[in-house]
């Protein structure tokens, strides 16, 4: 079977949960023997890391980029705004990435085009004339699900208004172009509970996902720990470690003074850098995640927005660490509270988590075994491939 398998942003090295959920498709599909070729977008906030591309990576993959500028343009958005259209996806349009795609179909034949995200939907039209191959969406997201969630939780009116209005135009762009692809591939069973609720009548399937087991030898776990790990540059990350700090950790301090709360990844606020948070290091981006976790005792994972599933907490739980988070957090996994997950959505449900952990090592280690177990069971890479060929299989045969 031949791919090609196009990217919103670069796949490789997989730097963040968008990413990761990339390049385990591109390995999983190689390891079963699939040929893959690599398109991606390139931006000033998600450059292709040249030097970061392995040799056997770009031959394996074909790999090829084409930089868009995703910057914010006064003009288009103030036309998208008047006319009701999504600004989010405007922003992909591109004749230059056009122009590529268009070269490679002319060249090259596929069984399956598996886009990654919505936002490149724009370029079906042009996969349709050049190519014969089905058409995948990968929807790591109910995309406009995570804006309304945003919007919600706003406090300046404009702001709010105008990150409704973003909401509702990609709501209405989503539900309208999901018919143009041959099948649908979900992270999480509620995303693509949502899309058929919403009236999508494509074949819809649940593909969570997948990791490798941890290869990172383990390191000795700081006492008192917590830790969590993300791009601040994506919003909802940025919004739930604000509360973090202002709402959950004063609270976890008064009761656990001794914890100590580590913040990594790409793009720390100035502002989070500057303060004096007692107990909190801001760490910023790190050359290694894996080692990073390795070395801390629990993730804190306090989202209150998003769609799709927290792949850094796929990968956390991979590892044997405790995870706390809230619902939305929790969303897409198929976890048992209080099994191999804790569950908690408010300051004070925060703080008596990690004082129970904290104060009680054997269950604390007992949670972190069974979400390891959990991960290993339901979430294997190789597994969750054979679930996505059987897909595109089903998808060729019609």
């Amino acid at each position: 079977m031949k791919v090609l398998q196009l990217c919103n942003k670069p796949p490789y090295p997989p730097v963040d949960g968008g990413t990761m959920a990339m390049n385990s498709i591109t390995q999983g599909l190689l390891a079963h023997g699939c040929q893959v070729k690599v398109l991606t977008v390139a931006t000033d906030k998600h450059p292709v890391r040249t030097d970061q591309l392995p040799d056997d990576y770009r031959q394996r993959t074909a790999f090829e980029s084409v930089y868009i500028d995703l910057g914010l343009k006064p003009l288009p958005a103030v036309g998208a705004l008047l006319t009701g259209e999504s600004y989010h996806v405007q922003r992909y349009i591109s004749d230059a990435f056009a122009v590529k795609l268009r070269e490679i179909l002319q060249h090259e034949q596929f069984d399956i085009i598996h886009v990654e995200s919505i936002f490149l939907t724009p370029y079906v039209p042009l996969i349709r004339r050049c190519s014969k191959a089905k058409v995948i969406l990968r929807a790591h997201n109910v995309e406009h699900l995570i804006w309304k969630r945003i919007a919600a939780s706003c406090r300046n009116p404009f702001r709010r208004w105008y990150l409704k209005h973003l909401s509702l135009t990609l709501r209405a762009y989503e539900l309208e172009h999901l018919s143009d692809y041959d099948g649908i591939v979900c992270i999480t069973r509620n995303d693509a509970d949502r899309f058929m609720a919403d009236g999508c009548r494509r074949p819809v399937v649940s593909i969570p996902f997948g990791v490798e087991p941890p290869s990172v030898a383990a390191a000795e776990e700081e006492p008192d720990s917590l830790f969590h790990i993300g791009a601040m540059d994506w919003m909802p990350n940025k919004e739930s470690i604000q509360w973090l700090l202002d709402e959950v950790w004063p609270v976890v301090h008064a009761q656990v003074p001794q914890a100590k709360l580590y913040l990594a990844g790409r793009k720390m606020p100035e502002a989070w850098r500057n303060a004096t948070f007692p107990g909190v290091t801001v760490v910023g981006e790190v050359d290694d995640a894996s080692q990073f976790i390795s070395g801390k005792k629990i993730n804190v994972v306090p989202l209150l927005s998003g769609s799709g599933i927290r792949v850094k907490i796929i990968e956390a739980m991979s590892m044997g660490k405790t995870v706390i988070t809230t619902t939305v957090g929790a969303q897409g996994i198929d976890y048992t509270d209080g099994v191999d997950i804790l569950i908690a959505d408010t300051p004070q449900q925060f703080a008596d988590q990690v004082k129970r952990c904290l104060s009680d090592d054997t269950f604390c280690r007992s949670v972190g075994q069974a979400a390891a177990a959990l991960i290993a069971r339901q979430y294997n890479i190789g597994l969750l491939t054979d679930q996505l060929i059987d897909f595109y299989n089903q998808r060729l045969e019609i």
